[in-house]
């Protein structure tokens, strides 16, 4: 997460808060160290951010403090309302958490939030989906298709077989039955593809592909005959 978002975070969390929120709070919230946090609380009272407290007792961001409000119409906010619902349909509990936190976000700089429920919408998403419980975080993964970091997997295929592999992760594919991860295999020397649900285990190793990402998307899709290459 970039300092810019980090800090646009603590804005939000500040705002949302009934009560002083401690630098370990704020910390754990964005996954990131104490003294990170503390860095970036002094940078926004810098920029005269209206942020007051101290450390071991906790911050308040004082009242009349406003981000600029974000405009949009009817049918937009019905789009990202059904758009937010919809993730549950993957399974994939970090994207759900993250929906929460853009639907927060929307509704602390709309100009009259509350002409937007996001709570009981009336436009209705069913939560079913048949995608299989899995033990590999899908989070992991999807940070490692956006850092370009190789993937060390252990796998176990349909009839049972585990093989431990290197891949240089780059899509994830959201089926309406299962969520499949898209990679280049090195044992295998080409494209393969590997359920969620049959991941055993995913670590992020040291080695990257930093710059090949899009062009290996590129050749992954001509090969599928996904749509949009051109």
């Amino acid at each position: 997460m970039s300092r810019p978002i980090r800090m646009f975070e603590i804005i939000q969390m500040l705002r949302q808060a009934r009560a002083p929120t401690t630098a370990q709070a704020i910390a754990d919230q964005l996954e990131v160290s104490k003294r990170t946090a503390y860095r970036d609380i002094a940078a926004l009272q810098a920029m005269r951010v209206p942020i007051d407290g101290a450390a071991g007792v906790g911050y308040i961001l004082r009242s009349g403090f406003d981000l600029p409000p974000i405009n949009f119409g009817s049918e937009e906010i019905e789009a990202i309302i059904v758009g937010l619902a919809l993730l549950r349909r993957t399974g994939d509990a970090g994207l759900q958490k993250a929906a929460e936190r853009v639907a927060n976000k929307i509704r602390a700089v709309l100009p009259d939030p509350q002409d937007v429920s996001f709570e009981v919408p009336p436009l209705r998403v069913s939560a079913w989906h048949q995608v299989p419980s899995s033990t590999a975080d899908v989070s992991v993964l999807r940070k490692a298709i956006r850092d370009e970091r190789k993937v060390l997997l252990v796998y176990e295929d349909a009839d049972g077989v585990r093989s431990t592999r290197t891949v240089l992760p780059i899509a994830i594919v959201y089926y309406i039955g299962s969520i499949v991860l898209a990679a280049w295999c090195e044992l295998r020397d080409d494209f393969r593809h590997f359920r969620i649900d049959r991941i055993l285990s995913a670590q992020p190793r040291p080695d990257r592909f930093v710059g090949q990402g899009d062009g290996l998307r590129h050749d992954w899709c001509e090969i599928e005959g996904i749509l949009g290459v051109p």
